[in-house]
């Protein structure tokens, strides 16, 4: 069962930094969210998976992925606990590169044109690359249902999806960690 007060101890424990970082956004920040020390941790990635599939009960879907590498181990772990549940979902993974031999192609896995898709990220700021693996997905041919996070920094990334009509849910976000985000990006 999904422990929510277990995974915000193992992101203090594992994945929270403090000191002077410049994030994917290009944006600085006083503290850092390392999400991969949680998702590539047996516990972590539990945790995570199980919220996961729990926060999406209710949305109608075929597959769950997300930008390589960031979603690559909650693709995996989303996919066991499935799994474990009886549900049929297929994961996917989006490329930053296209392949540069064989298909040449940007998304991976058994996914299909028409079906409708879940894109997932670890921790979401602006909702940069979670933007662009919905742009490459899309252009493959699938629906964009839902945009999920683990941790939302909230500086942006809702907005972002709102934008894009993109409904968008994370489990935990930085609020949970004592931390007040940005007054311009609240």
């Amino acid at each position: 069962m999904y422990d929510r007060d277990r995974l915000m101890e193992l992101f203090r424990e594992r994945a929270l930094k403090f000191g002077d970082f410049t994030l994917a956004s290009g944006k600085k920040s006083s503290y850092y969210l390392d999400g991969k020390q949680v998702t590539l941790h047996a516990e972590g990635l539990r945790q995570v998976s199980l919220g996961l599939l729990e926060m999406l009960k209710e949305t109608e879907y075929d597959a769950f992925g997300g930008m390589s590498i960031g979603a690559d181990p909650i693709v995996g772990g989303v996919l066991t606990v499935a799994a474990e549940q009886g549900l049929d979902i297929k994961g996917f993974m989006v490329r930053k590169e296209a392949k540069g031999h064989g298909t040449n192609k940007y998304v991976e896995g058994p996914v299909e044109p028409g079906m409708n898709v879940v894109v997932v990220d670890d921790v979401v700021t602006t909702g940069g690359s979670s933007i662009l693996a919905v742009d490459r997905i899309e252009e493959f041919g699938c629906k964009v249902v839902k945009v999920v996070g683990i941790v939302d920094r909230l500086q942006g990334g809702a907005k972002n999806f709102a934008a894009r009509n993109l409904p968008f849910e994370s489990l935990l976000d930085i609020t949970d960690f004592g931390i007040d985000p940005p007054a311009e990006d609240a």
